[in-house]
């Protein structure tokens, strides 16, 4: 591989990732995700939005600190105190960088009534502070694929002009096509002076569902920076999904002669971490880390992978991370088989968070005959949904539901202090759920409830979603367990503890989701 071949790959899941509706992470969560970016190989970390609130300023710093590798980039807007503080973030990293953006399309322009001279000027201004505090500095025209194409040229040649080394071109809206995509790349290497001497980037959205698409093709047209996030995590439809830009890269070796130096064997664990602590789950059939995706249930497909598994597979589980054989495990089974069991479902497990793990495996393995991957996987999800840090904690539950009436005894602890409620409600669920709201008022309102089996079986495991609202803060909580009332009461308890984070992370300028774009 030439150097022009590399495609550095950089991860927003921390930042354009958490700001998907009930996409709260906590501080440590955020750590850890990181952690696991670096270790993997990932070029450039964006770790978040600094000047959003303290929480999100805390995060990048901390991030910064303990990065062994990766770039550390903040997040600001075109604004002096913006990009003040992402320095002041950032500035502790090995190798820091500052992303600063405005949006450069006729509405976009129009939201702070600059005209196009106004933003070319305001464009100069900021691009070269960030300079001259940072040699690293990234530029990016929000909703550059609905830009005049002259006046993109124009502010692009003034960023670069200012010392930008990275010009990213977002599809903000997920508007553009393939074709488009690339031959806009075309256009800024050719018509742009300077534009051979930096770095292109382009950042897609999934909203007509080209996100990859869109990325690969700006990349062969000269892009050299995919901007990306786990499980394709991110605003309205999300993002475009790291996991498939490095793998389609790889399988299609043939036509897409570019490397991205990334370890993939890591992929599906974070995939399934950043999918437990977000509270978005995988779809089954999402490409690459779904469920389903090396699941074959036709005779011939079948028939045809015993035969020789390329017949219908274009790349292996293990090129991800993901064991190929299920198989099951029981109330037999010691902490060394289930440490080994979970590093090849992608999970690396402490001595601590091991201990935690086998006794809830042991429990979970005398109430099912046979523990089957998926099982380890909701019980994995489980236990990092519902730790002994979280200010709720479910301790003790009795559920009476039949034709005479529901009713529910709660006992749970508030930041230490156990308390005990009997509540009623119309079914077990209702009245459990009326139960956590005595022991802990509040206003959020249940926005989804949902449950699925987690394997076949009357003992199968539930998994249990809930996603509610609390003054435009949405928050997920998701839980397992072959009670399905338990589940649901520790989901809805998750999805709480979740809410708590988030309002404690706010700051006097709200957070990542509320702060708007631009300065009034």
């Amino acid at each position: 591989m030439t150097d022009k071949n590399r495609v550095l790959i950089f991860d927003t899941t921390l930042r354009d990732g958490e700001q998907s509706p009930g996409a709260t992470m906590s501080h440590a969560e955020k750590l850890e995700i990181a952690a696991m970016l670096d270790e993997m190989g990932v070029d450039i970390i964006e770790a978040g939005f600094p000047i959003a609130s303290e929480g999100d300023f805390a995060a990048v710093s901390d991030i910064a600190r303990q990065a062994q590798n990766s770039v550390i980039c903040g997040l600001a807007r075109a604004q002096i105190p913006d990009i003040d503080r992402c320095w002041e973030a950032v500035k502790h990293a090995r190798q820091p960088r500052i992303h600063t953006f405005i949006g450069t399309s006729p509405l976009h322009r129009a939201i702070p009534n600059l005209d196009m001279d106004q933003m070319a000027e305001r464009i100069e201004q900021t691009v070269t502070h960030a300079r001259n505090l940072c040699d690293n500095v990234q530029w990016s025209p929000m909703d550059a694929t609905r830009t005049e194409h002259d006046y993109l040229c124009r502010v692009v040649e003034i960023a670069i002009r200012c010392g930008a080394t990275t010009i990213n071109i977002p599809d903000t809206v997920g508007y553009t096509a393939p074709r488009e995509s690339a031959a806009l790349i075309r256009m800024l290497l050719e018509r742009v002076p300077g534009a051979d001497q930096i770095i292109f980037s382009t950042h897609c959205h999934n909203d007509l569902g080209m996100a990859t698409a869109n990325s690969l093709a700006a990349v062969e047209a000269g892009a050299r920076q995919i901007e990306c996030t786990i499980n394709g995590l991110g605003e309205r439809a999300g993002n475009t999904a790291l996991e498939e830009v490095v793998m389609a890269m790889r399988v299609r070796h043939d036509i897409m002669p570019f490397d991205t130096g990334l370890d993939t064997t890591k992929i599906m664990g974070l995939s399934r971490r950043v999918a437990q602590v977000s509270g978005f789950p995988v779809q089954f059939n999402k490409a690459v880390v779904g469920k389903n995706a090396f699941l074959h249930e036709s005779g011939i497909h079948q028939d045809g992978v015993l035969k020789n598994v390329e017949t219908f597979e274009i790349m292996r589980p293990a090129d991800i991370g993901l064991n190929e054989a299920n198989i099951a495990m029981g109330k037999h089974s010691g902490r060394a088989a289930l440490r080994a069991k979970l590093r090849d479902l992608g999970y690396e497990v402490g001595d601590n968070q091991l201990k935690d793990v086998f006794v809830r495996f042991k429990a979970l393995a005398d109430r099912k005959k046979e523990v089957f991957d998926d099982d380890l996987i909701a019980l994995m999800q489980d236990s990092a949904a519902n730790t002994g840090e979280d200010h709720l904690q479910v301790k003790h539950l009795r559920v009476v539901c039949g034709s005479d009436g529901q009713s529910a005894d709660l006992t749970m602890t508030v930041d230490g202090e156990e308390k005990t409620v009997h509540a009623t409600g119309d079914g077990p669920v209702d009245a459990c759920f009326n139960a956590v709201k005595q022991i802990f008022p509040h206003d959020a309102r249940l926005q989804l409830y949902q449950v699925h089996a987690v394997t076949e079986g009357t003992d199968a495991q539930a998994t249990v979603s809930v996603r509610m609202e609390e003054d435009g803060r949405i928050v997920n909580g998701q839980a397992a367990d072959t009670d399905t009332i338990l589940a649901s009461v520790k989901a809805y308890v998750g999805a709480l503890n979740h809410l708590i984070v988030r309002r404690a992370q706010m700051g006097k300028d709200g957070d990542a989701k509320q702060i708007s774009m631009y300065s009034h």
